[in-house]
């Protein structure tokens, strides 16, 4: 897992998520082998930004039926990066 883009998956796009961006809290789905400081190394190349702390949370995939057939959504893992004061923004929307 050397590669960054590798360790960032996707940023997770949700109310709660967005509200904590004003607080400099930022959430992504990252790959489930990856710990805390390659998280904060992949973050601070792709993004060029200075990361304060990482928390991460572990997900189980929930059992789902489609009609008699039962099957699993996939499992993950979700990161929240907080940066330092300092640092500046990460910016999602910048095409829109």
């Amino acid at each position: 897992m050397t590669n960054p883009h590798d360790i960032i998956i996707r940023p997770v796009v949700t109310e709660q998520s967005m509200a904590e961006m004003a607080e400099r809290k930022y959430t992504f789905v990252v790959a489930k082998g990856a710990n805390k400081t390659e998280i904060k190394k992949a973050i601070e190349k792709v993004f060029g930004v200075n990361v304060e702390k990482v928390n991460t949370l572990n997900y189980d995939g929930k059992v789902k039926r489609m009609g008699r057939h039962e099957g699993r959504t996939s499992s993950f893992k979700k990161a929240v990066v907080k940066l330092t004061a300092e640092s500046k923004e990460i910016e999602f929307f910048q095409g829109m």
